[in-house]
């Protein structure tokens, strides 16, 4: 008796071309009960013909992910919206697939992790799933070759032209081997001497601790915000306390050491003779 189309919606050579397919349609049989489960099945197949293999359910990693061609367990449990992850044969890259049904058309969203790429696809599941031959793998698929053509196009080279265009944009690096000098553990590492000597500022008490001189202006804590040239950690010659003044302070106006705002500039003295120092 010939083979009519009535009996089947794919032929020989279409079926030589889909080798692996009724596979895992097989495997997946007892589970598929609607078109989408069906067009989802027919996806996998395709990104494992492309290297991938699948690595489990859901955004995150799981305790049960393990490489494997077949679909993860649960696959299936949410019809509305799939979520399935991939790695690719070398380990190089790692994809995350969700399709979402949407009435009467899925659409697949493909995300590459490493390159954060992105690819969308939209399919009319009537075009290629046949819902009343759904128990039967030569009945259920239809125009199977436009449906692998559209992937193909929509999803993986989009994928993976991005993938190789981020890749060759950021190219890896290659150092030159490190000497035996360079990696001796026991070598002493040589000596840079400072050029200048830097204050001894402190260290923040802390993210809390900015506007505390504006607090404490004594400085009882750190600083304070008085200007005191005695302390400000560099060498100093002996200022005059009357600097800035008209006249001179009388002796023992400002203790030796004692913080001060100064009258006015460091280094002018007021007119007149000095104290006489002799005898001290």
């Amino acid at each position: 008796m010939p083979h009519t189309a009535s009996q089947s919606s794919q032929t020989p050579k279409s079926l030589a071309l889909m080798a692996g397919l009724e596979v895992l349609f097989a495997s997946a049989a007892p589970a598929i009960t609607c078109t989408q489960d069906a067009l989802v099945c027919f996806l996998h197949w395709e990104m494992v013909t492309h290297g991938y293999y699948g690595l489990g359910v859901g955004d995150q990693p799981g305790a049960n992910d393990k490489k494997s061609e077949l679909l993860p367990a649960g696959w299936n449990n949410n019809k509305d919206l799939y979520v399935l992850r991939y790695e690719y044969k070398d380990g190089s890259r790692k994809l995350l697939v969700k399709a979402i049904t949407v009435e009467s058309s899925m659409i697949l969203n493909v995300l590459e992790y490493g390159s954060q790429q992105v690819a969308d696809l939209t399919l009319n599941l009537d075009d290629y799933i046949d819902a009343e031959h759904l128990g039967d793998f030569h009945r259920t698929y239809k125009n199977s070759e436009e449906l692998r053509s559209r992937i193909v196009s929509g999803i993986i080279t989009p994928i993976h032209e991005q993938w190789e265009k981020a890749s060759v944009s950021s190219p890896h690096r290659e150092f030159p081997p490190a000497t035996a000098r360079e990696v001796d553990p026991l070598r002493i590492p040589p000596h840079h001497p400072h050029t200048s000597r830097q204050p001894p500022w402190c260290d923040p008490l802390g993210p809390f601790a900015v506007g505390g001189e504006d607090l404490d202006p004594f400085g009882h804590r750190r600083g304070g915000m008085i200007v005191d040239p005695l302390r400000s950690g560099f060498p100093r010659a002996l200022i005059d306390p009357s600097s800035g003044l008209p006249n001179r302070l009388p002796p023992g106006a400002v203790p030796p050491g004692a913080r001060f705002d100064p009258f006015g500039p460091i280094g002018t003295s007021p007119p007149g003779p000095r104290p006489d120092r002799r005898g001290q």
